[in-house]
């Protein structure tokens, strides 16, 4: 059985949408990161890095953290999610490294520096905003020509970016500019293991508060 240990975060969301699409049973945990939960003793203990997610078993001999890996590791172990054709392997990690590097960093750091920043400063708040836009549109002129991002397969890239477009209000982002984000972003919210794992983190959020 696996345990996640999450909250109603963008990246938190993928986990709980991977293991749905794989059918696997796991437990969710909440950790509640308004609270600083996971500066805890005990979640630092699960992850020294101090952020959600994170992936483990019943007897906690496997632990992983960082969910681009997590993905990673649940699509291989379970063979779905990503494919072994080489190039479309290749474009779904690419899209993962973009994720990772580029699209993820700027929506949080645009909702960083518009909302929870303890001084307005608007050169960060025109920075990141506009890299977070930019981002978004890079990724609106793949799907012109796809119906997925890394190609005509879903995969755990899909997954990924789904899980910050989800939460595009954070960092005040729309689809109104984006055609094909938005078409593409019906189409997974559509998908039923993805309605049933954002029932569940958004639980744990309304559960504890």
């Amino acid at each position: 059985m696996y345990h996640v240990y999450a909250f109603a975060t963008p990246n938190s969301v993928k986990v709980p949408i991977a293991l749905e699409e794989l059918g696997i049973d796991y437990t969710l945990h909440p950790v509640n990161v308004r609270k600083g939960e996971q500066k805890s003793d005990g979640f630092l203990a699960l992850n020294a890095n101090g952020k959600v997610p994170v992936l483990t078993t019943d007897d906690r001999d496997f632990t992983l953290t960082e969910s681009a890996a997590i993905l990673v590791y649940l699509a291989e172990k379970h063979g779905k999610l990503l494919s072994q054709d080489p190039v479309r392997r290749a474009r779904t990690f690419e899209q993962l490294f973009v994720h990772a590097s580029g699209l993820s960093p700027a929506f949080g750091q645009a909702g960083y520096f518009l909302k929870f920043a303890p001084e307005v400063m608007p050169h960060a708040i025109e920075r990141f905003s506009a890299e977070a836009t930019r981002q978004l549109k890079l990724l609106d002129a793949i799907l012109a020509g796809q119906s997925f991002v890394a190609g005509d397969e879903y995969s755990i890239a899909d997954i990924a970016h789904f899980g910050w477009i989800w939460r595009r209000a954070f960092p005040d982002l729309t689809l109104d500019d984006t055609p094909h984000v938005r078409r593409w972003y019906e189409a997974i919210l559509e998908r039923a293991p993805v309605r049933r794992a954002i029932e569940k983190v958004e639980h744990l959020a309304n559960a504890i508060t």
